[in-house]
């Protein structure tokens, strides 16, 4: 198996890196950044943003301005789904510092630099490991990267796609608008009963976003999600309880997910973030060894006498910044914990725990892709590595708290950012693109954003309440989860260990499950991760997630060589971002005490009319537009 030969010849050198592109890039790293903390703070999900960032640039660049460079556009598309992953490493970390009392606010620095430091780790360890892990492994297909090369290529003969993506803004913002601005429909449609001892729940989120989330994870992902919230909800709740004096059934039905269901999926989780680690240990091993021969192979070595298509940043420059990054994260600690000694640990941790993660994030992302790589599963590993160290060495209270929840931001936003970056390398490598200015890109892309993200999550949590458990407030399940661990390790709380005992006895079946699967020749697979999400998710939330894939499955283009021609995927990014910005747009306005004209519906029927007219939309979009 080969790869084919690059769109722009390693002879050619047509724009590239232009001020134009780095301008483009940052200003929508920026906005696909804001866009996925708010969808990855309410359902715990973010969908890769390379697709409709390269249909956005390529409108920009060649209907507005007359460019036509499509490794230009690679660029922008590049800068803009680096921003996108930072954004995931951030809210599955750092608001557990708010949520386990460590923090009282979002703090501008330490935020700033968890995103900053962990992003550019992920970049300068993923680099080396190129040419091992996706010049070398042509049969690693890297989903979004291929797709996206896919867009670049149909997007040279013009740009009616960014059509579909604005229809979809257009939708997603106005159906946000109705459920938080006016408060016409619904934000849950959900309704619970008790009999005996048992309490049985049924609901689904009206959400433009989660709809879109599962029509672009497809309807296999979506159906694995789905049957992790049945595992929870349908099989698991009406066996751990049921309504206590005082409460409605409803509010026990909550009650016994937050004390037992969802930790029933963390225990999932951690058997299927060490599974991961076994099942790449090749892997590892390759990226590892690759190592020591980048410079005399001349993948690094950005010389004339290279190709260009095989120029890396040299080993100077990345470790330059990797022995920068190191120093500055253990001032970091020093700061955040104020003991030197637990610094010096946690940063040679952070080292550690990064690096291995990047080789497994990389190798994960070839395979299921971005959207689908068990981030937070693997997050969970470095969690817990880091608590039993802290542990073993007598660390306890706030100083392990930090500590652990330090390393853990860190090493997910350098994890996120690896996966991200082999995608982005992926599609230059089909497109023809020069690898040493696609880095330099997302180190850019890593730099600007992550000063954003601070206010951002400050604003949104002002408004909202972010991990709160009230109505109405971002869930952010993965920052409460990491608290609720942390928290039980060294502070006040304490873990249901017989519910994380059935997760991870759960999780070994389904590991034997998919070992028979895949033995079997099956293309239905049972894996671990998206099933234990689903578990650990609201019910409500995998509802519209199943829906979306059933949507995808009846009406988005067939054949691999249509994945870039989906235009299902671009609407549903439109109705993503659409939904994410008129809610952070709403929050500037709660924020400000800013009186909006509410108008109250409490109708369940018109709450799901509403939510069935985006259905049909989308399915619209999925079958009758291509481009």
């Amino acid at each position: 198996m080969q790869h084919p030969a690059p769109v722009v010849p390693p002879n050619q050198s047509p724009p590239e890196f232009t001020w134009v592109a780095v301008i483009l890039g940052s200003i929508l790293s920026v906005v696909m950044g804001a866009a996925s903390v708010y969808l990855g703070l309410y359902a715990g999900m973010t969908v890769a943003a390379a697709i409709p960032a390269s249909v956005i640039s390529m409108t920009i660049l060649r209907g507005l301005l007359g460019r036509s460079s499509i490794l230009e556009n690679n660029i922008v598309q590049t800068m803009a789904s680096t921003g996108e992953t930072l954004a995931a490493g951030v809210i599955f970390t750092v608001p557990a510092l708010l949520i386990v009392g460590a923090w009282q606010d979002f703090q501008f620095w330490p935020t700033t630099l968890i995103v900053l430091l962990g992003g550019l780790l992920g970049i300068v360890f993923m680099v080396p490991m190129r040419r091992a892990l996706i010049v070398d492994r042509p049969d690693l297909i890297y989903p979004e990267g291929t797709a996206c090369a896919e867009v670049l290529k149909v997007g040279e003969t013009g740009g009616a796609g960014a059509r579909v993506i604005g229809l979809g803004i257009l939708a997603g913002g106005v159906f946000k608008f109705l459920v938080s601005g006016v408060r016409v429909v619904q934000p849950v449609v959900e309704g619970a009963v008790g009999a005996g001892r048992s309490v049985f729940y049924a609901g689904a989120d009206m959400s433009a976003a989660l709809l879109a989330v599962g029509y672009i994870v497809r309807l296999e992902i979506a159906v694995l999600v789905f049957a992790g919230g049945v595992i929870g909800w349908i099989v698991a709740l009406p066996f751990l309880g049921g309504v206590a004096g005082g409460e409605t059934a409803l509010d026990a039905a909550w009650r016994i997910w937050s004390s037992d269901v969802r930790y029933i999926g963390v225990g999932a989780m951690v058997v299927g973030g060490l599974a991961s680690f076994w099942n790449v240990r090749h892997g590892i091993v390759q990226g590892i060894s690759s190592l020591g021969g980048v410079s005399r192979r001349g993948a690094n070595v950005a010389s004339g006498a290279t190709l260009r298509t095989e120029r890396n940043l040299g080993l100077g420059a990345l470790g330059a910044i990797f022995v920068a990054t190191t120093l500055v994260t253990m001032a970091f600690y020093q700061v955040l914990i104020g003991s030197p000694g637990i610094a010096l640990i946690a940063t040679v941790l952070m080292v550690v725990a990064s690096f291995l993660l990047v080789a497994v994030a990389t190798y994960i992302v070839g395979l299921v892709g971005s959207s689908n790589s068990p981030v937070s599963g693997m997050t969970i590993v470095a969690l817990l590595f880091s608590a039993a160290v802290m542990l073993g060495l007598g660390v306890s209270g706030d100083s392990a708290i930090l500590a652990t929840l330090g390393i853990a931001g860190v090493v997910c936003c350098a994890t996120c950012a690896s996966g991200d970056m082999a995608q982005d390398l992926k599609t230059g490598l089909i497109v023809g693109a020069t690898p040493a200015r696609q880095q330099l890109a997302s180190i850019i892309a890593t730099v600007v954003p992550a000063f954003f993200f601070a206010p951002i999550l400050t604003l949104l949590h002002h408004a909202y309440g972010i991990g709160t458990g009230e109505p109405g407030s971002l869930r952010a399940p993965q920052a409460a989860l990491f608290a609720s661990l942390t928290s039980g390790f060294f502070g006040d709380g304490t873990l249901p260990w017989p519910m994380i005992g059935l997760g991870a006895a759960i999780g070994v079946a389904l590991l034997v499950a998919d070992r028979v699967l895949s033995r079997s020749g099956s293309h239905f697979r049972a894996h671990v991760m998206p099933i234990a999400v689903g578990i650990y998710l609201p019910f409500s939330l995998s509802v519209p997630i199943m829906v979306g894939g059933l949507i995808s499955s009846w009406f988005a283009p067939k054949g691999d060589d249509q994945a870039g021609r989906d235009a299902g995927v671009l609407f549903g990014s439109g109705l993503i971002a659409g939904e994410a910005l008129v809610g952070i747009v709403l929050a500037g306005f709660i924020a400000a005490q800013f009186a909006l004209p509410v108008t109250i519906v409490e109708h369940w029927g018109l709450s799901l009319l509403a939510f069935g007219s985006l259905v049909w939309w989308l399915a619209r979009a999925a079958r009758r537009v291509r481009y």
